[in-house]
Order: C-alpha cells, then sequence, then structure tokens
C-alpha cells in the first residue's frame, strides 16, 4: 500500500504538497490527513471483507473532523458513535440517523431521548436554528452495555412511543493483547455484559413493544495485535447466536467493532486482510443465510494517513540528555504520555534514503533525544531516547500514523489552543479546522452568570 507521505528532492510530502508550505500557511503544531490515504485505506478494508457484504461505520472518536467524516459517508460509511455530541457531529457531516450506531457504557438519559426522539437535538439554539431536525429519524442501532441500560431503554422508548434496534454488547472474555487502557473485552473491564447473562436479558425483553433485540455486539479492544483474539471472539459470538436460536430468539445481525491495527512500526503487525482470512470463513455460511455483519473500523482508516507537524522551538543540551523542545506536546498528542505510545519522528527536510519507521532507524550520526514539548510536566514528551539527526531550532518534524486519537484526545491544559487541521487531496490543501485562538478558549469564563438553583441539568 503507497505511503501518503514520502520525501521527494529533500522534503516531505503529503500526496503532491511539500509539509513545509503547508506549516508555513497553517503554522504548528497542525494535523495533517491525506484524503486519499483515507479512501485507500477504507476500500482496503471493504475489499478484505466483501465476501461477508458488510456495514461499515467509522469510529467517529478515532478522529472525528467534519470534513473526514463526511469524506467517509461518501464513501458509504455509516457512523459509529460514543456520545450525543458524537451523534450530532454525524448528523452535521450528512449521515442519516438510520445509518447511525450508538454504543459507549454511559449514555444519559438526554442522550438517549435524542437518540430515540427524530426531532430532537443537542446542538443549542445557536447551530439549531441553521438546521432542521424534523424527519430525521431515530437513531438506527444501539449498542446496549448492561440491564440497566436496557431497562432505561424500555422506559423511554415506551414514553416516546417508538422502538429502539439494539444489540446487545457481550463481554467475551478475551484477551485483546493490547495496552491495558485499550482492552475492553476482558471481565475486569467495564464494557458489555457477561456471557452467561445474554440469554436471560432476551428471555426477559422478547416481545417488548419498545424494544426490538436484532443482534449482538462484540469489541474486544484497540489496537489489536494478533488475529486470534478475533478468532476466539466470534468462536463465542457464535455459541450464543446458536443458544438463543434454540431458546427461540433468532439473531439476525453481528456487529464485531473493530480494533484493526496500524503499523505504528514497519511490520510490527499484520495486515488488515490476515484478519479478514482468519475470520470470513467463520462466518461466510452464515453471511450467506442473512446474518447481517457489521464493522466499526476506525484507527485502521486514518491513524496512517495523518501526521503531526511540530517546530523545534529549542535544543537543550543537558548533561544527563539532549532535548529537543518542541510547540506540540502531550496537550497536542498524549497517547506517548499516557500509553508509552510510540509515534515515529523525522525532520519534514531530509535529503537521505528514506528512514525505516522503527526506533532506532539505521542512519548514521545521530544524536539521543528525548522529543518534549512545552507543558509543565515530566510526562510531556513525544519520544524518549530517541535517534534523531543533529537539529536546530526552527527545524519542522513530523510524527507520523497519528492520525487517530490526535486530534480527538487534544486538550487547552496550560491554556494553549488546540492545534490546526489540514486535509490534502493531491495538490489541494483544505483548512478544515482553524488553530483555536485564545479568545474561543476563554470566551466561556469571561462573563459569569447566577447558576439557576432548582432548573433540570441538561446535556
Amino acid at each position: 500500500m503507497q505511503q501518503p507521505f514520502a520525501w521527494k528532492d529533500g522534503q516531505l510530502h503529503v500526496d503532491s504538497i511539500p509539509l513545509a508550505e503547508i506549516a508555513g500557511a497553517a503554522g504548528t503544531p497542525t494535523y495533517v490527513y491525506s484524503a486519499t490515504g483515507i479512501r485507500a485505506a477504507f476500500e482496503r478494508l471493504r475489499a478484505a471483507f466483501a465476501e461477508l457484504s458488510p456495514e461499515l461505520h467509522y469510529a467517529v472518536k478515532a478522529c472525528p473532523n467534519l470534513s473526514i467524516c463526511r469524506l467517509l459517508h461518501e464513501l458509504g460509511a455509516g457512523m459509529d458513535v460514543v456520545s450525543g455530541g458524537e451523534m450530532e457531529r454525524a448528523w452535521l457531516a450528512g449521515t442519516p440517523m438510520k445509518d447511525v450506531v450508538f454504543a459507549g457504557v454511559g449514555k444519559t438519559e438526554a442522550e438517549i431521548r435524542a437518540a430515540l426522539d427524530g426531532r430532537h437535538h443537542l446542538l443549542g439554539p445557536a447551530v439549531a436554528g441553521t438546521i432542521d431536525p424534523a424527519e430525521r429519524g431515530p437513531v438506527g442501532l444501539f449498542n446496549v452495555e448492561s440491564e440497566s441500560e436496557l431497562a432505561t431503554f424500555a422506559r423511554l422508548a415506551e414514553e416516546l412511543g417508538v422502538t429502539a434496534r439494539v444489540c446487545l454488547r457481550v463481554n467475551p472474555n478475551v484477551d485483546a493483547e493490547t495496552h491495558e487502557y485499550t482492552t475492553t473485552g476482558k471481565n475486569e473491564n467495564k464494557f458489555g455484559i457477561e456471557k452467561t447473562e445474554i440469554a436471560s436479558l432476551f428471555d426477559q425483553f422478547a416481545g417488548h413493544p419498545a424494544i426490538e433485540l436484532v443482534g449482538l455486539h462484540v469489541h474486544i479492544g484497540s489496537p489489536v495485535p494478533r488475529v486470534e483474539p478475533y478468532v476466539d471472539a466470534v468462536g463465542v459470538l457464535l455459541g450464543l447466536i446458536d443458544d438463543l436460536a434454540r431458546r427461540g430468539h433468532p439473531v439476525t445481525l453481528l456487529n464485531l467493532g473493530g480494533g484493526w491495527p496500524t503499523a505504528y512500526r514497519d511490520g510490527e503487525v499484520p495486515p488488515v486482510e490476515s484478519y479478514a482470512r482468519a475470520v470470513v470463513p467463520l462466518l461466510r455460511d452464515r453471511a450467506r443465510a442473512g446474518l447481517q455483519i457489521l464493522l466499526e473500523p476506525g484507527r485502521s482508516i486514518v491513524a496512517g494517513n495523518g501526521l503531526l507537524l511540530t517546530r523545534v522551538v529549542r535544543v537543550k543540551r543537558g548533561r544527563a540528555r539532549t532535548f529537543v523542545i518542541c510547540d506540540a506536546g502531550m496537550h497536542t498528542l498524549i497517547r506517548p504520555a499516557l500509553y508509552r505510545a510510540f509515534h515515529f519522528i523525522w525532520p519534514v527536510a531530509w535529503s537521505g534514503a528514506a528512514p525505516d519507521r522503527v526506533e532506532r532507524p539505521d542512519v548514521d550520526a545521530l544524536e539521543p533525544c528525548d522529543v518534549v514539548g512545552p507543558i509543565c510536566e515530566t510526562g510531556d514528551f513525544l519520544a524518549r531516547d530517541r535517534p534523531l539527526p543533529a537539529l536546530e531550532e526552527g527545524d519542522l518534524l513530523a510524527v507520523f500514523s497519528a492520525g487517530a486519537y490526535g486530534m480527538s484526545m487534544a486538550s487547552n491544559y496550560n491554556d494553549h489552543g488546540r492545534p490546526a487541521e489540514v486535509l490534502v487531496e493531491g495538490d489541494r490543501s483544505r483548512l478544515v479546522n482553524a488553530r483555536q485562538s485564545l479568545a474561543s478558549h476563554f470566551a466561556g469564563e469571561m462573563a459569569p452568570r447566577e447558576l439557576a438553583l432548582g432548573e433540570r441539568a441538561r446535556v
């Protein structure tokens, strides 16, 4: 698969545009995404699982920019959302509510009402006046994560006079072999319903006038670096489907979630085709018999097709190590600090052969460096003990494979504005999210008002 970012004539390009030109126009730090790469990754995943004719729902949390959501909607993707905000984002991106799957363990009653009632939204009067929510309809599918949540759905749906179409999320107790913070399918995780409780919930809610139990959902974590956990999880789900059929509860939909990895280091994970080769044979006959398959990819589509541009503010050579201090840090990309995640980092201006994207590239005259940000935390780093070419103040660095869980987890810590975002396709570049101004950041604090105690809290 062709890389969307490559060095040409000593400069790193995205498609046909030098990244130095984007930094000059948009400033730094800035996230840059390749529309060409996103399209290719989406089509590659769709082709890999094509035999199952799956519905693909993009996991908005991976990279929620409206332009990227619109791009994927145009490619035929539905949206997988985990909050009322993401639901409204999917709507603003042009996604019909029937093509939205609403997941998440902590849906509030306000969010559930808005998702069930197509006449209602959570955008507030300023934005609501610019759109017409009439006839948009309810969310097409809900992944429900507990018995109490299912009871809440039943109560609210009955109150609104609608039917909630529901999958129960199963916790299969399968180890995804990923970071402890991103595994979601083990007994000690907060997600999903114990597999031993699924049948009794189907028994309890069968025939309920406001609940249509159509299927099962599973998501074991992300990124999942080996194929085998998926095989184990599918085996658990198929066993449950057979048991439910024997009890008179036909399952017509199986949502396998996402979690396919991206190669943050060259060659570290199998390609998506390897996952498909393992999973498709398990489901082929069931899909041919009418079982609808849903997939919820996110990271595998956008991670490798986005990078973070950051400028070197200072090079500080200390007694113990050299610090490359940049204008991006944990407030811009928290994954290294939060997960000890690896992101390959290299100068945008580079006349040598393209280095391997590993911790220690086979390149002469490298200097071990800590690449750090401006935040007042020792944990504010993008890389530690990373061999890099000699760097100077003002140099431009690229932090690779930052298209997923970068901007979506960015913060205003230490009162920094959030980065800009740029989407590139061929020789066209668009600023799809302006850099957050300090005026915007402070706006909500500038005019305190008395809290009207006793009013019902609203989302």
